[in-house]
């Protein structure tokens, strides 16, 4: 019997939006910025705001989307160690949102690893999320933040800063491939 939150039932949403602003934060942090640069704070709100409610829902989704394909991947890569995503990853995930209270209030840190245990388990996050009720503004930054920190942690454990974006716009451009032939 197939599970409610199979990723087969779920939305894919703009994953490419979702992985340009996570693509984007990468790049700040590896640029050796703290802070978002103001004129890129700027690009991004003026981005944002363009897409109405329909379009902020399909970032949403893309971005559960790519924490769903990210944590698939390290799934793919423990296993082939025979270690378990969850154990090696889920609590460095949580350690280090604790330790970015000001982006990731303690409240939200149970849902965030939630979405990543739901996807490193195989299910939808968005789906799984979506039992709980509605996304809330205060959801937002933890959950791009989720994003982010997957995709560091891949960055890392292949030594490619850049191997996370390159993943999801690869997975995207055979998609794209797909649908035109």
């Amino acid at each position: 019997m197939s599970s409610p939150c199979d990723p087969s039932h779920a939305p894919v949403g703009d994953v490419g939006a979702a992985i340009m602003m996570i693509d984007s934060r990468l790049k700040t942090v590896h640029d050796g910025k703290s802070a978002t640069d103001p004129e890129q704070r700027a690009l991004m709100d003026q981005f944002i705001a363009t897409l109405g409610a329909k379009g902020l829902n399909d970032m949403l989704d893309g971005t559960c989307t790519l924490i769903y394909m990210f944590m698939t991947w390290l799934r793919k890569a423990h296993e082939e160690h025979e270690k378990d995503v969850i154990e090696y990853v889920v609590p460095s995930l949580v350690a280090t949102m604790q330790m970015m209270p000001r982006s990731v209030r303690p409240e939200a840190i149970p849902m965030m690893a939630g979405l990543a245990i739901a996807a490193g388990t195989g299910l939808s996050p968005n789906l799984w999320r979506a039992q709980y009720g509605d996304w809330t503004k205060e959801e937002m930054t933890p959950l791009e933040a989720t994003a982010f920190l997957l995709a560091e942690h891949i960055n890392r454990i292949t030594d490619d800063q850049d191997f996370a974006t390159r993943l999801i716009t690869d997975a995207l451009s055979v998609a794209d491939g797909d649908q035109e032939g």
